[in-house]
């Protein structure tokens, strides 16, 4: 339960319905897209405008209170599952788009703003907004920052990082700070990249300047299917051997292709061990060129079949298919757990036929569907959490995966963030040295760690209780602050 002296403090800087702190009225905002982990705040807090998140953070800053910030909760690693003795700011009230300028290509967005939404106001200026994440028509601009979210199209157009050109956010103690600038470049160091990404442990976002792609003059979708894996993973590497950066490059195996060809009908052939999708956009005779190299390339690599979209309608029914591929493992599975690695390309055949293997270890059946492009592995091991000892083969399966990425060469996350799914593992890839170096980041920013506490960053002494490392005495960097 809330202080009642803070309780009363927010009412006068909060309306009533802006406040929920009944366990019922909490209760759907106990986890994320990761239902594995919940938790349940002392409350949930709903600001209208700046000052009101500003006037929160003072409150909980001077009553040395966690906060979490929310956006849409379609993340996926745990990253805003609730602190148990803190709150939730939910930034779902700040969904406007606040100006689009044409001639700069930029939008300005608040952090509630749907990722599609920026897309649907920019295309009368026939621009778009590249970062395409698969949970697009519901995820939120903010939360896609702070997790530094991908898409089909990242290959070519580039992560968020990489299309985002200013940040607005607010600190722990209530000042109001701003990273990057309206221009190409900003003046200092390059805080914007380190805001990306942060997962909430920084700073709470309240504005963002976004960079706008014009509309490609045409595209077009190559669909390859494959006998094998192997094959298939060999056509990727050469496709960008031979210098191609394609718009998308997916893969999606046999069993993600049985579960999606009947939810969307996208016309998948069922009889294909891996499929791949391949995008060239650009002028027509630039995308003419490119689609024929690459359909000479898949031929050279064993593809079976080639089929190459032949309208607008096409193309998105061919990509309906992989933006579908999450909710159509629920047509086959009551439960599902996306993981997300990312591996050097060459290792994508050695590495399928390894979850394979662990596949058989664990007894649980794994869909694989990534970008295939730039490695980034998006497996999905199907479960039921209500079969006695699921989860925790689910979870000790998952951990493997990682751990194969990082022994591969790779790391452990691409756009999923770490938040508290993948704490463990960062005690692998990571060393003291290297922790505390994040840590140190951290304190500049949060000294008494009330911002998003436990998630990403794990404490020294956990990696020390997993064998991980050795620590040498020394205290907690948030010693008042109890550990998940």
């Amino acid at each position: 339960m809330l202080d009642p002296a803070l309780l009363s403090a927010l009412a006068d800087l909060l309306p009533p319905s802006a406040i929920i702190a009944t366990a019922e009225g909490t209760r759907p905002y106990e986890c994320d897209g990761l239902p594995l982990f919940r938790e349940q705040p002392l409350a949930v807090l709903l600001p209208e405008d700046e000052a009101q998140v500003v006037g929160i953070l003072r409150l909980c800053h001077a009553a040395r209170l966690p906060v979490v910030a929310r956006g849409a909760g379609t993340g996926l690693s745990g990253g805003a599952t609730p602190y148990r003795k803190g709150i939730v700011l939910s930034l779902a009230k700040f969904k406007r788009i606040l100006s689009i300028d044409p001639l700069s290509c930029t939008a300005v967005v608040q952090p509630g703003v749907r990722n599609l939404a920026i897309s649907e106001a920019a295309a009368v200026h026939r621009l778009y907004y590249a970062p395409d994440p698969s949970s697009q028509i519901a995820c939120t601009i903010g939360g896609n920052v702070a997790e530094n979210s991908g898409g089909v199209h990242c290959l070519k157009y580039g992560l968020t990082v990489h299309n985002v050109r200013r940040v607005r956010a607010v600190l722990i103690d209530g000042d109001v700070v701003e990273f990057g600038g309206e221009g190409l470049d900003a003046a200092g160091y390059d805080l914007l990249a380190l805001i990306n990404g942060s997962e909430g442990l920084l700073a709470v976002i309240t504005e963002v300047t976004v960079k706008l792609t014009p509309n490609p003059q045409q595209a077009t979708c190559v669909l390859a299917s494959f006998s094998d894996a192997e094959k298939a993973g060999d056509a990727v590497a050469a496709i960008i051997g031979a210098g191609i950066i394609p718009a998308g490059l997916e893969m999606m195996d046999q069993l993600t292709i049985a579960a999606v060809e009947p939810f969307v009908h996208a016309g998948y052939p069922l009889d294909a061990a891996a499929i791949l999708l391949c995008e060239s956009d650009g002028t027509p005779d630039e995308v003419t060129d490119e689609v024929a190299l690459m359909r000479s390339l898949l031929e050279t690599s064993g593809a079976t079949t080639i089929q190459v979209s032949q309208s607008e309608v096409q193309r998105l029914k061919f990509w309906s298919g992989r933006k579908a591929a999450f909710p159509a493992a629920g047509r086959i599975s009551p439960d599902y757990y996306c993981i997300d690695g990312t591996i050097p390309r060459r290792s994508l055949a050695p590495v399928l036929k390894r979850i394979e293997a662990l596949s058989r270890e664990f007894g649980l059946r794994c869909m694989n569907v990534f970008h295939a492009g730039d490695g980034n592995l998006h497996p999905l091991i199907l479960f039921d959490a209500n079969v006695p000892d699921e989860i925790a083969r689910t979870e000790a399966f998952g951990a493997r995966i990682l751990e194969l990425c990082i022994e591969v060469g790779g790391t452990i996350t691409g756009e999923h963030g770490v938040g508290l799914e993948k704490i463990d593992q960062m005690c692998t890839q990571f060393a003291a040295a290297e922790l505390e170096r994040f840590h140190a980041i951290k304190r500049a920013f949060d000294a008494e760690g009330l911002l998003n506490p436990g998630k990403a960053v794990p404490l020294l002494h956990r990696c020390a209780e997993m064998g991980r490392m050795h620590v040498h005495g020394g205290e907690l960097p948030y010693p008042d602050l109890p550990r998940f």
